[in-house]
């Protein structure tokens, strides 16, 4: 079993910066994949941002060259760093890991951008 717990959403102007951060605890052993999803009210969720165990990267490309995915494997911790925010940015964030039987999700963190 993984834990996946996220933090570091809020309130920011357009154009302002945030970082999420999502600390697993559990096996995480056999997990080849970590992402970031969001999900905005009324739309789907959407895949954001991934990374893989050999550190290719992978990015939507609403957000290319504004946010930046990274792992530290010493803390067990995702980060995702969003520049640049815009008002469609605002949306529910959640961190989503894959193993090989099975996927885990983060409760969320709620990211809002005003104008």
């Amino acid at each position: 079993q993984v834990q996946l717990v996220e933090s570091g959403g809020g309130l920011v102007q357009t154009g302002g910066s945030l970082r999420l951060s999502c600390v697993a605890s559990g096996s995480t052993f056999s997990v080849y994949s970590r992402d970031w999803y969001r999900q905005a009210p009324g739309k789907r969720r959407e895949l954001v941002a991934g990374i893989t165990n050999g550190g290719t990267t992978t990015y939507a490309d609403s957000v290319k060259g504004r946010f930046t995915i990274s792992r530290d494997n010493a803390k067990n911790t995702v980060y995702l760093q969003m520049n640049s925010l815009k008002p469609e940015d605002t949306a529910v964030y959640s961190c989503h890991y894959r193993s090989s039987s099975r996927e885990y999700w983060g409760q969320g963190t709620q990211v809002t951008v005003s104008t």
